[in-house]
């Protein structure tokens, strides 16, 4: 998304912050992952961005979605999402989450544990689970498979354990981790995920489904492969180790990279000051109101519309909130004559900004306004509060 003169006027004139969003965008990226991974099934993963009018837009395209908890799925059944086309990805949930997830009609259920397993055979007898293995996260921004996932070998104890307790055994997932730029990821992965079919393939359990989880980078500060790379490598790989599954289901997660790019986070200056030799600008959004990825080094590109041929300096850049934790970037090139009220734009920031939220200090956090909104409207009356 761009800084174009709908989102400038809107920054001059709604209250900061706030995050910008352009639904043409979510829609693109949409038909970009059908058109170049073929025979996929996309399962948005809501906790990128659950505003209803992103739930609403992939909804009337056909999406299905990847939910993490109770609070995900009664939003999607209040928005008129089927359940079939829900499911529960989290490796972590209550008995009772389960249990509740299965009286909705959810059919499909993530584990990478023992316990898990009987905790879904216990309260969702009969459900659909998906081992999820491990992968490196070497080539990609934010790793989670440490926290995530196990190894080939448990995976497939795994499921002969869930099929022993009744359910049905249905398929592999990972994640390469978010923001990965390395294509060859999804070959090494889907390599990987062969290995579980074909053992208990060969053990009669019919496994059938492959989720390829998310991880397309947005692009920030790199450059980044298209769509069709990813999918080119996707669609050989899983031709060359499980062309063989004539029943092959194929399920896609995509969350940054459905709406990082439909969004810009706009946030004004409060506060320019020095420290011995270091200049600080403070802004009006942080570590707790929006941007809390920056706490593991997560770079978006930063614009201002401060003129472009001012000379440049170097800021350590933070929020307004009285913790030291509330700094964004220990440097950051800006205009050395940006002063207080001026503008300062986060970049393709249309996930997990307004998501990862609180309100510390009694601060509230970025509302939404939608493009489409601001085209023949009173600027000053559409944004929306929106905290997730």
């Amino acid at each position: 998304m761009q800084v174009t003169s709908e989102v400038r006027k809107a920054a001059g004139t709604l209250k900061t912050p706030f995050l910008i969003m352009d639904t043409t965008y979510v829609r693109n990226n949409y038909y970009d992952i059908l058109n170049h991974v073929a025979n996929s099934r996309v399962f948005y993963a809501v906790k990128a961005n659950a505003h209803p009018r992103i739930i609403e837009t992939l909804r009337d395209l056909g999406s299905s979605f990847d939910v993490a908890s109770v609070g995900e799925i009664d939003r999607l059944l209040s928005l008129g999402i089927a359940p079939v086309n829900m499911s529960y990805g989290n490796t972590i949930k209550k008995v009772e989450d389960i249990a509740y997830a299965h009286s909705v009609g959810i059919k499909y259920f993530a584990v990478d544990s023992e316990m898990e397993v009987e905790k879904v055979a216990a309260s969702a007898p009969g459900s659909k689970v998906y081992g999820r293995i491990a992968t490196s996260g070497g080539d990609c921004d934010w790793p989670l498979s440490k926290k995530f996932g196990t190894d080939v070998e448990h995976v497939i104890s795994i499921l002969e354990y869930a099929d022993l307790l009744g359910l049905d055994a249905f398929g592999v997932s990972f994640h390469v981790g978010s923001q990965n730029y390395n294509v060859n990821s999804w070959r090494t992965a889907i390599e990987n995920a062969s290995e579980v079919f074909k053992v208990l393939r060969s053990k009669g359990i019919r496994l059938r489904m492959i989720n390829l989880g998310g991880g397309m980078p947005v692009r920030h500060v790199k450059e980044i492969p298209s769509v069709k790379a990813y999918g080119d490598v996707i669609n050989e790989a899983i031709e060359e180790h499980l062309g063989y599954v004539d029943d092959l289901e194929i399920f896609i997660e995509p969350g940054r990279s459905m709406v990082g790019n439909a969004g810009i986070l706009v946030t004004q200056v409060v506060l320019k000051s020095r420290k011995g030799n270091e200049e600080w600008l403070y802004i009006d959004a942080g570590t707790f109101h929006g941007l809390a990825e920056t706490l593991e080094g997560f770079r978006y590109e930063v614009c201002t519309d401060v003129k472009i041929d001012d000379v440049k300096t170097s800021f350590h850049l933070a929020g307004p909130t009285c913790d030291s934790v509330d700094t964004i970037y220990d440097s950051v090139i800006l205009p050395r004559s940006i002063g207080y009220g001026d503008t300062v734009y986060f970049m393709n920031a249309g996930a997990y900004t307004t998501e990862y939220n609180t309100r510390f200090n009694g601060i509230p956090g970025p509302s939404i306004v939608f493009v489409e909104d601001l085209i023949g409207s009173e600027i000053d009356t559409v944004g929306e509060n929106w905290s997730g």
